[in-house]
């Protein structure tokens, strides 16, 4: 639980310095959005790998450009 904790508490420190918010409560959509995009992400790429493994092709939900890797993922 306590890494789930942490992460939010990062989410959070970095919007705060971002939008210059005053306290979570303004910024508390823009968290739900974040994690949001990035369940489906990962739904997304659970259902490729289903895909893959029983010899289907697989279209994913999102176009590339708008999948999390692509946007929000820290660049290597």
């Amino acid at each position: 639980m306590a890494n789930f904790e942490q992460t939010f508490k990062n989410i959070d420190d970095l919007l705060y310095k971002d939008s210059g918010a005053d306290s979570e409560i303004d910024y508390i959509e823009q968290t739900s959005w974040v994690l949001f995009l990035r369940y489906l992400d990962s739904f997304d790429k659970n259902r490729e790998d289903k895909a893959i493994l029983e010899g289907k092709n697989y279209t994913p939900i999102l176009e590339p450009k708008f999948q999390w890797e692509n946007w929000a993922a820290h660049k290597k």
